[in-house]
């Protein structure tokens, strides 16, 4: 930063979705929820065109106005700079230092977080017109128009508006959303990141042909997107081929178990919100196909031991995390065994991000 230059600070917090998985972009239901770790942006405005970004690695720089793609973590603050010209609002350049605790590639919204603080920095450095909703709106059109991953809203809405200790009950439709607080007197959530970076295990194109499957669906179906299926019509999916109904089918049920976890939590029923965890991960093994075997593991690792509700992969698949619901008390034990049995497995080291503390075992 330069010396004496006014500094406009902002956090965003990564997610972990506890269930509704690839449900957003064919317009379903999700539950994120927000977890203790974080992206945090300070920003410095210039009076030139010129942006120098540092992180603990790395500088990079562009020029307002000129942006391009580089394949690197400064795409989200070119595709950022971009959307806000392309709105209207005036930016200058600026000078910006990250620091971030969400590990990439560990589908817990890395990029997400950063376009969120990056853009509450920049509303209060420049001024914008901009509420946080409208911020989810900017982060989702980052990923879609200028890095080129066709992404719903979920993780740009969970890491805006989502809190510690609530679950974001909302509507990828017409963004309403609900705040569902989570039994934390009897339960805690644990958090296990694989090691293995979704974007290694799948390349570019997995999540993206996933979509690209779903709207062929949609099609062939006649509906505009998924969600128009309920459980009710979900025989109508025998029209499809094989694979087109296997992805529908993860898609409808999936909606339906989003609603079922948040009546679930209302009745404190742990019992039944666990078997939906296992239900969504089966789906997202078999039907979706999207989970690999190093995360296999872990939601089995976590099912033989006493204490565990549920577990299943979180976020995008290829790779990333699990979420498992764990007995007060008892996520650090589980964890601690689960991530030894999985070094001997596969020679990896898992993280423990949620409960904090537990760290690298």
């Amino acid at each position: 930063m330069k010396t004496g230059s006014k500094v406009f600070e902002a956090r965003a917090h990564g997610r972990v979705n506890l269930i509704g998985e690839h449900t957003d972009y064919n317009g379903g239901w999700v539950l994120p929820t927000a977890i203790p770790q974080s992206t945090r942006v300070r920003l410095s405005p210039r009076s030139d065109k010129r942006v120098l970004a540092k992180s603990r690695r790395e500088t990079a720089q562009f020029e307002i106005g000129q942006e391009k793609m580089m394949n690197s973590w400064i795409d989200y603050l070119q595709g950022a700079t971009d959307q806000l010209i392309k709105k209207g609002h005036r930016v200058s350049g600026f000078d910006v230092e990250i620091e971030s605790s969400v590990p990439m590639g560990s589908g817990l919204s890395s990029s997400a977080a950063l376009e969120v603080s990056f853009l509450k920095a920049a509303r209060d450095a420049f001024d914008l017109n901009l509420d946080d909703l409208e911020i989810a709106r900017i982060g989702q059109r980052i990923e879609n128009d200028f890095v080129g991953a066709r992404v719903g809203i979920m993780d740009q809405m969970a890491c805006s508006l989502a809190k510690e200790g609530e679950a974001l009950f909302l509507d990828t439709v017409d963004l309403n959303y609900e705040r569902i607080r989570l039994p934390l007197e009897t339960a805690e959530l644990l958090v296990i990141n694989s090691g293995v970076a979704h974007r290694l295990a799948a390349g570019d194109g997995g999540y993206n042909q996933r979509r690209a499957e779903c709207e062929e669906a949609c099609r062939q179906l006649g509906v505009a997107q998924l969600r128009d299926l309920s459980m009710h019509e979900i025989s109508r999916l025998e029209e499809l081929p094989e694979l087109l109904r296997k992805r529908a089918r993860h898609v409808v049920t999936e909606n339906e178990r989003v609603h079922e976890a948040v009546k679930a939590l209302r009745e404190n029923d742990l019992e039944k919100l666990g078997r939906l965890f296992y239900a969504s991960h089966d789906s997202m093994r078999n039907d979706y196909e999207v989970s690999i075997p190093e995360i296999d593991f872990l939601v089995k690792a976590c099912a033989l031991r006493a204490g565990v509700w549920g577990a299943r992969l979180t976020g995008g698949g290829f790779g990333g995390s699990i979420v498992a619901l764990v007995a007060r008390g008892q996520a650090g034990e589980v964890a601690r065994g689960v991530v030894r049995e999985y070094f001997k497995q596969f020679g990896l080291k898992a993280s423990v991000l949620v409960p904090q503390g537990e760290g690298d075992q």
